[in-house]
């Protein structure tokens, strides 16, 4: 007998789009591209010998970035929701992909890429939002069932975990921590009891401390961040070169352009430790206004996921808005050594394909949930009936 569906009427008046928030989106891309303009000139130009070449490769980047965003922001919700299977497929391959020669790229002991050509993705951070996006269908479509072991919490637990460990075994810890710390906050916010947490606590620290102590590298990590003084020439080099440009910053800043530290003191400062050249150009006033700019973002963000009358938007928009306002967190938690060394980007700022692409993408689904502030019954049209 074929399985009855449930159909309901096309909402033909989605409410506009948030403007304010599409303004914050572009304020923080030009924010980010004008700072890795001011710390990629000097190290593009000694490597690359083209001052220019972070620029013009983000400026590519932001242009793709802007197209997935469009993307996101028009795509239909319940299209997304019936896609939902294939997409977490495609990604688990796509992550697979990193350890298959020819395919996958390893750079300092790291498979978290692919490359075609001149193409190169991290499939690790799309886990990021696809992992969201699974969990906030599973948990609105099951929310009735929120607590039961088979029905949610056995699904929900069972695929976070393959993602945070594909993603583990690509040797990027600091991203796996940062999924599953994405997936326990959606968790939350579905209701999940607290019970349920006391057990995944008592599953999950002993691996966490395992995944630390089975590699030298992190175990080096972590001693420098408790005992700075310990290597100062080595694995504290450069989160004490960064604290060095913050103070250096002072209230006003040096001014756009004019910082020293970025020249040779700080390695790869156009990735993770871009902001510390926003701190030391633009000085503790610049610092107050990139905070004003992403608690605005963020509460605008998170507005977002409140208003939505649906629970898969508001569970979306809620992973969603955590994923930037805690990665750009954990970013800047670096930078000043509130937590030990890791290669967490900062969203709209780091050089780099994947994560801005994924960051847009994300900001696409935000504006999508603010233009279909849409009824439970009208997102459900196309879910089977069981």
């Amino acid at each position: 007998m074929a399985r009855p569906y449930i159909f309901a009427e096309k909402n033909e008046t989605p409410e506009k789009i948030d403007i304010p928030f599409v303004l914050l989106t572009v304020f923080m891309c030009g924010l980010g591209l004008a700072t890795l303009y001011s710390a990629s000139l000097s190290y593009a130009g000694r490597l690359f010998d083209d001052p220019l070449y972070f620029v013009k490769r983000q400026a590519l980047n932001l242009a793709v970035s802007i197209a997935g965003m469009i993307f996101f922001a028009s795509i239909s919700l319940n299209m997304l929701r019936k896609l939902l299977p294939q997409i977490i497929v495609i990604t688990l391959i796509l992550c697979i992909l990193t350890f298959v020669p020819g395919i996958g790229i390893t750079k300092n002991g790291a498979s978290r890429w692919i490359g075609f050509s001149s193409f190169n993705f991290q499939p690790s951070e799309l886990a990021k939002m696809v992992l969201v996006l699974f969990l906030a269908n599973l948990f609105a479509k099951k929310h009735d069932r929120i607590d039961e072991f088979k029905a949610t919490m056995f699904p929900a637990s069972v695929v976070t975990f393959v993602f945070v460990f594909i993603v583990y075994l690509q040797n990027d810890f600091s991203t796996a921590i940062f999924i599953l710390l994405a997936a326990l906050a959606v968790f939350f916010v579905a209701g999940v009891k607290v019970s349920w947490f006391i057990k995944l606590c008592v599953l999950i620290v002993p691996f966490v401390a395992l995944m630390i102590l089975t590699e030298e590298y992190r175990v080096i990590r972590v001693l420098s961040f408790l005992h700075p003084e310990r290597d100062p020439l080595g694995a504290g080099y450069q989160v004490n070169a960064a604290l060095d440009a913050l103070a250096e910053g002072g209230f006003w800043g040096r001014g756009l352009g004019n910082g020293i530290k970025k020249i040779s003191s700080i390695p790869e400062v156009q990735s993770d430790f871009i902001f510390t050249v926003w701190a030391e150009e633009m000085g503790f006033l610049g610092v107050l206004i990139y905070f004003t700019m992403l608690i605005l973002f963020s509460l605008r963000s998170f507005g977002i996921s409140m208003k939505s009358k649906s629970r898969f938007g508001f569970l979306l928009g809620f992973g969603c808005s955590f994923i930037i306002l805690f990665q750009s967190l954990m970013n800047i938690g670096v930078v000043v050594r509130a937590f030990p060394a890791t290669g967490i980007p900062l969203p709209f700022f780091s050089s780099g394909g994947s994560s801005l692409l994924i960051t847009l993408c994300i900001c696409g689904l935000l504006i999508n949930i603010s233009r279909n502030k849409t009824g439970e019954e009208t997102e459900d049209a196309a879910i089977y009936c069981n």
